[in-house]
């Protein structure tokens, strides 16, 4: 086995003991894998609030981003540059810990995964449009209001699209 790969396995199995150590006070109003959705989307949710502040405070400076053939303003740059960031980590944490009992295969997970993250994409893409230029609220409240919003369409999503768990046939006697 890689070094690689058993780096990736002890990260999960720190993380997943780290997560279930909190669980036992939540274990009468909610499963194991809904804590745990909700510890690795809470996570991987800050890690994106501070990846879009870095990136619209300190790598744009709340300028508008030139490339030449497009121009982004501020706020919708700092949200494209952390958003290949936060898809990969969220993938993993939902495929390795989250809904880590799918029977799906990989490439089906990620690509559906990849889809219910399109929808919010967009729903962010949008909702920043509208909340920061129509409503000209402050952008990294109003990213934090879309995030809010995201995270049950993105739970209900994966749990029974992305990393759904195949029921088996049952036998007749």
């Amino acid at each position: 086995m890689s070094a690689l790969k058993n780096i990736e396995r002890w990260i999960e199995r720190t993380l997943t003991s780290v997560i279930d150590f909190f669980y036992p006070p939540f274990s009468k109003v909610m499963s194991l894998e809904l804590f745990r959705y909700a510890a690795c989307g809470g996570l991987n949710l800050a890690l994106e609030w501070v990846l879009y502040y870095v990136f619209y405070h300190y790598v744009f400076h709340a300028q508008v981003v030139d490339l030449g053939f497009i121009a982004f303003t501020p706020h919708i740059a700092a949200f494209i540059f952390k958003f290949p960031i936060t898809f990969l980590t969220g993938f993993w944490m939902a495929r390795h810990i989250s809904f880590s009992g799918s029977t799906l295969r990989g490439r089906t997970q990620i690509t559906r995964y990849l889809l219910v993250t399109i929808v919010n994409f967009l729903i962010n893409y949008f909702g920043l449009k509208l909340f920061v230029e129509v409503f000209h609220w402050w952008p990294t409240i109003a990213y934090v209001v879309i995030s809010i919003i995201c995270v049950t369409f993105s739970y209900l999503s994966n749990k029974f699209y992305s990393f759904k768990k195949e029921k088996k046939a049952n036998k007749a006697s």
